[in-house]
């Protein structure tokens, strides 16, 4: 009898993802993966190839659901300057509103970029362009309606502001406090003025 799949897959990786989210690639054993899921350890193995492969599903899930969505949202933001001040509120309301201060799940594995595949690299990079071009969208915006000098550099600046939303989501995990975080989405706003 072949086998049968009884259990969503979506949920799977979603508690999966909490898991790599709390400890780490690295530190998360296929023993973490089945306690959080719920699931046996052959039936993990049949509907997926590894750790590996469900820490890639849940990067692309983390990124789908919490960064793309934000994204698009955002992008409907009629003023660009507003839209990015408000991707940095978000950042520090999130960041602050964490109990467990787990941090950005990607840039969380892009601290730890040379120890992963090529795989795991292209999401990470795919997930940071996606940002970086979100700002440079609004940038370009921001100067065409004269809301953002025409001083502002495009590029270097959309990278600048990529490292400041670094910056919050890695010390938000508890190295500084909120007013720091705050500062530090103000600089961003200084970046475009």
């Amino acid at each position: 009898m072949p086998w049968e799949k009884s259990f969503d897959e979506s949920d799977v990786i979603e508690r999966a993802m909490e898991v790599f989210w709390e400890k780490g690639y690295a530190a998360t054993s296929i023993s973490d993966i089945t306690s959080a899921t719920g699931i046996k350890r052959g039936s993990l193995y049949n509907a997926f190839d590894g750790k590996h492969d469900i820490f890639i599903r849940a990067l692309q899930k983390y990124g789908d659901e919490r960064r793309t969505s934000k994204l698009q949202i955002l992008e409907t933001v009629d003023d660009p300057c507003e839209a990015i001040a408000l991707f940095f509120d978000f950042t520090v309301e999130s960041t602050l509103n964490d109990p467990e201060r787990k941090g950005c799940l990607l840039f969380n594995t892009a601290l730890d970029y040379s120890l992963h595949d090529d795989d795991v690299k292209r999401v990470v990079s795919d997930g940071i362009q996606e940002v970086v071009t979100f700002f440079e969208r609004q940038i370009t915006r921001g100067k065409e309606r004269g809301d953002i000098p025409d001083t502002v550099e495009v590029r270097p600046t959309a990278k600048a502001l990529v490292a400041l939303v670094v910056g919050i989501r890695v010390l938000g995990r508890g190295a500084i406090e909120k007013t720091a975080l705050r500062q530090i989405s103000c600089q961003a706003i200084r970046l475009i003025s």
